[in-house]
């Protein structure tokens, strides 16, 4: 009663099995024909992004001078300062820019060490690209120092000098300081700004609205310094240089003089559309051409293919049916790394494609380990000699074989995993992009050898006659 009752149990569990394997292999199926056909769509609501060397456009490297931000807030200004140049972008309808700020070196701390990436795919003119960030302005705030008036006029009287003929060397020290100290106050803390005019005068103004941080350090600035002057500079040059008369609570200011409607009209866009907190200066400028950019990326799709058909004939032809089931569960993982690709979505580069063919081969070899610990566990079992019948030996020798390869999978893609982590947080933006597809896969790789695989091999061997188990499951060039 018993062993009928055990056969019973195991024969429910084998149909829950393959139920799971047709399932897997449907969806598989599914999610295969969804990719194929977002691609060929005329209305392609899903396609693949691709970088500036893929599909042509124009790099920009900026350099950031933060030496004027306070020690340990230089992150925080490099962040405002990519999402400021991301808006502008955003707003000339460029398709799928690409902003990000990177350190030159992680040991050092030096303004040089900051920089600003800008990608622009489909702009191959880099000198719209250049216009089209444009002369974003640097917006600040200065008080005026106790011998303001003294450095002024010791300035004044150098360029007199200077025009003259006068030697340098006899400059007063004085011309050399800055008559007005930082506050810490810049166009980093602009809310929004809007054009208005003086009722008397017709004078054009631009009203200030700052956000919470800065209305607060505003009034502090205001409380503390009655009577100074609070200079106004954009972009290193004063525009205003008005007297606190009182503290100024609200978080509102107001800019005037020197300027004419239409340079007024600009400042209050450019300053809508994000004033920069640190000022950048354009430091190098490339461009791919679209047609060298699709050369690139058929290249790398022709390299993927190539090197899955290497390895799925490879895997058949020694593995047998276990490699043929490795092969259906290798293009499964294709199909869903595919499909995260589109979906996230994540922007394929010429190193997040070797990144992706990389993370195949380590697809492959978790599968690899699985079967040479299978192949251990049926010698040990001598399931193919057990007068028995050899359907349950090679069922356990299955199972037995995911188990005991599991620890090495596990610590070989774990330590795979930090390398990637490591390169996608100190590396650039190319080697990011190796470092993110190729984690990625690592990470759809366990899933793909220790489920899918098992599965469908789990719900194929316990079906297979000791003829068949014989030869399906050796290895080599062996007919046996």
């Amino acid at each position: 009663m018993q062993t009928g009752k055990k056969k019973r149990i195991l024969a429910g569990m084998n149909w829950k099995i393959r139920i799971t394997a047709l399932f897997i292999l449907l969806a598989g199926s599914a999610l295969g024909y969804v990719v194929y056909w977002s691609e060929i769509a005329k209305e392609n609501s899903f396609p693949f992004r691709y970088g500036l060397d893929l599909s042509g456009g124009t790099h920009l490297t900026y350099t950031a001078d933060v030496s004027g931000v306070t020690h340990g807030e230089e992150n925080t200004a490099m962040e405002s300062l990519r999402d400021v140049i991301e808006r502008r972008v955003n707003l000339f309808g460029v398709a799928e820019p690409v902003v990000q700020t990177e350190r030159g070196s992680v040991l050092a701390g030096t303004g040089d060490d900051y920089r600003l990436v800008v990608e622009l795919p489909g702009v191959t003119d880099v000198d719209a690209a250049v216009n089209m960030i444009g002369q974003t302005p640097f917006l600040d705030f200065r008080l005026e120092q106790p011998n303001t008036q003294a450095i002024i006029d010791a300035k004044i009287a150098a360029q007199k000098l200077l025009q003259g003929g006068g030697d340098i060397s006899s400059v007063d020290p004085l011309a050399l300081q800055n008559p007005y100290a930082d506050t810490g106050l810049t166009g980093r803390y602009v809310e929004s700004a809007q054009l208005e005019f003086n009722g008397t005068t017709n004078e054009p103004i631009v009203s200030l609205k700052f956000n919470d941080e800065g209305a607060k350090l505003f009034a502090q600035i205001t409380r503390d310094n009655v009577g100074k002057t609070l200079a106004i500079y954009l972009d290193r040059s004063p525009i205003s240089t008005p007297v606190i008369r009182e503290e100024i609570t609200g978080g509102s200011a107001q800019i005037s003089g020197s300027m004419n409607p239409e340079e007024a009209k600009t400042l209050v866009g450019r300053l809508n559309s994000g004033a920069l907190p640190v000022p950048i200066t354009l430091a190098s400028t490339s461009s791919v051409g679209p047609s060298l950019g699709m050369q690139a990326r058929d290249a790398g799709v022709r390299a993927g293919i190539i090197g899955l058909l290497a390895v799925v004939l490879f895997m058949i032809l020694w593995y047998r049916l276990p490699g043929f089931i490795a092969s259906v569960a290798l293009v499964i993982y294709t199909i869903l790394m595919l499909a995260i690709f589109k979906l996230v979505p994540i922007t394929l580069t010429a190193a997040g494609i070797a990144g992706f063919i990389l993370s195949v081969g380590m697809a492959v070899d978790a599968n690899i380990l699985i079967f040479e610990r299978m192949k251990e566990e049926l010698r040990r079992s001598h399931a193919y000699n057990d007068e028995r019948g050899e359907t349950t030996e090679l069922d356990v020798a299955v199972k037995e074989g995911f188990a005991r390869a599991w620890t090495s999978i596990r610590d070989g893609n774990i330590s795979s995993m930090i390398s990637a982590v490591i390169l996608f947080w100190f590396g650039t933006s190319i080697v990011q992009g190796f470092a993110l597809t190729f984690g990625i896969g690592v990470l759809v790789s366990m899933f793909s050898a220790i489920t899918i695989s098992r599965t469908l091999l789990v719900a194929i061997a316990p079906r297979l006659h000791k003829g068949a188990a014989r030869f399906f499951f050796n290895s080599g060039v062996s007919l046996r």
